[in-house]
């Protein structure tokens, strides 16, 4: 017997008082016989810490805001509302860093994020208010256009033209809702939670298998009687009750069946299971703790590969639904989210960076120590310029 047929057959149908059927939130049954949504995908460490790793990095992301000169250079804006927000307080619930953590969690998990955008008299954006994605639909009207439709924790709905409404989303197949990560790695997600709960029981069974039967060589007056004798045994053995002698009558025999951990490679199923997710996210393994294939040759790179292809594409996303939703086109504004914390790397590779940039003269001294947080000095402003590269002088 597989380990899959097992739970299968166990957790699809066992509505039993001491079963966990009724207790299940609300969902799309798996083929392992799990209800997954993205709440209680979260009871898995694996993605916990995948949806942990990539909001909580990407909200210590610094924010810019940079307004373009003639001539191509840009200068850093700070007195702009949208900066305010995105950078200082979006509203009066959160901070920065909360709010775009949580946004990045919702878009990483749901794939989609949305905010209602409050503005003033004069049409400046005052306040983000996040909204949550489970209880937001859209409808498409006639003309081709679409609203947004949400349900309050009180239970009334309240409707929002496009405009009203700051949607981040993901990866789409329409360019109006952004897909579901756990509603398509839902069969992934229901085996890991699946073979998380069977641990759960193998081990609060005193590590022996859950399942048996009992050889009766009599028969029940019915249905019913066969039932109740079940149930009775069954609570006699579990809760309080663990560990305790059964006792059979009437030459009743009971016989154990053989699944074991190792004929069902439970280990090795949970340690794919945690690839599968990451790969799933787009997170190194070693990044929530699977350091079985890295190296200290290869987990560099990896921390390197996560920025650029995980970290990288969302700040793009962000940048790019704030110029196109958030900003007017006349202001020509760029937003920016700055990776050059997570790039920085070891001391020794720092100075040698800098070495590098300040003797070639592509980077000014006081540049490189505003990169090191430290104030700007006098004199330091000018890049230098290598003897060897002077312009010569006509004689």
């Amino acid at each position: 017997m597989g380990l899959w047929n097992w739970l299968r057959g166990r957790q699809a149908s066992d509505r039993s008082p001491w079963g966990n059927f009724w207790f299940e939130p609300v969902g799309v049954h798996t083929t392992a016989g799990i209800r997954v949504t993205a709440d209680n995908a979260l009871q898995l460490s694996a993605v916990f810490a995948c949806v942990r790793i990539i909001s909580s990095q990407f909200a210590s992301l610094p924010f810019r805001l940079y307004q373009h000169r003639p001539d191509g250079r840009k200068d850093r804006v700070t007195d702009h509302p949208i900066y305010r927000l995105l950078a200082k307080r979006p509203n009066q619930y959160q901070n920065a860093f909360e709010w775009r953590e949580m946004m990045a969690g919702h878009l990483v998990l749901r794939g989609n994020a949305f905010n209602q955008i409050v503005a003033n008299r004069q049409g400046e954006i005052t306040t983000l208010v996040p909204l949550h994605p489970d209880r937001v639909t859209i409808d498409l009207l006639s003309n081709g256009d679409y609203r947004y439709r949400y349900s309050t924790l009180t239970g009334t709905e309240q409707i929002y033209p496009r405009s009203q409404i700051w949607h981040l989303r993901g990866l789409s197949s329409d360019g109006i809702i952004g897909l579901s990560p756990i509603a398509l790695a839902r069969s992934a997600m229901g085996g890991a939670l699946a073979a998380q709960d069977y641990g759960s029981r193998f081990f609060a069974n005193d590590a022996k298998p859950l399942s048996g039967y009992i050889e009766y060589p009599g028969s029940f007056k019915d249905r019913m009687a066969r039932d109740q004798f079940r149930e009775s045994l069954q609570e006699a053995q579990t809760g309080a009750n663990r560990g305790k002698i059964a006792v059979f009558e009437f030459g009743m025999k009971y016989h154990q069946l053989g699944l074991t951990n190792e004929d069902a490679q439970f280990l090795e199923t949970r340690k794919f299971q945690v690839n599968d997710i990451a790969r799933w996210f787009g997170v190194p393994p070693h990044k929530i703790g699977d350091l079985d294939r890295s190296t200290n040759n290869n987990i560099e790179q990896q921390a390197q590969e996560f920025v650029q292809e995980c970290l990288g594409p969302m700040a793009e996303r962000w940048e790019a639904s704030i110029e196109a939703e958030l900003l007017l086109d006349d202001d020509d504004l760029e937003a920016e989210f700055l990776f050059s914390q997570l790039l920085r790397g070891d001391s020794e590779a720092r100075a040698q960076y800098y070495n590098a940039g300040i003797n070639a003269g592509w980077l000014t001294r006081n540049e490189a120590r505003l990169s090191e947080n430290l104030n700007p000095l006098p004199g330091l402003d000018h890049p230098l310029r290598p003897l060897n590269m002077a312009e010569e002088t006509g004689g």
